[in-house]
């Protein structure tokens, strides 16, 4: 372990250190787990397998975004698939007293 000399450091060094130790201290189980990781993939991989394997991990698929369903009649590049919250131009064409289909495409 490094021996400091906290009588000898400025605050500026102080201040330093105080913000690396917290560092250290929040990656430290993040760190141990990618160590422990590496040296199961090692292991698995001397014995001609793969990790994920072994331990029956399945990968995830991505959902592909969503198509654009609706489209701003003044400006043709703003678009809203109808997922999620709903665009501003959107629910000022609503509150207006308009269909949302009229902007359908």
């Amino acid at each position: 372990m490094a021996d400091f000399n906290l009588e000898a450091m400025s605050l500026k060094e102080l201040w330093q250190l105080q913000k690396d130790l917290a560092k250290a201290i929040s990656t430290y189980e993040d760190r141990h787990k990618s160590e422990a990781r590496a040296k199961l993939e090692a292991i698995a991989k001397e014995m001609g397998y793969a990790l994920a394997d072994l331990i029956g991990v399945e990968v995830k698929a991505t959902r592909a975004p969503a198509a654009a369903k609706y489209r701003h009649p003044e400006n043709a590049a703003l678009t809203w698939s109808g997922r999620g919250r709903k665009p501003q131009w959107i629910a000022d064409h609503i509150s207006a007293g308009k269909d949302p289909s009229d902007l359908a495409f």
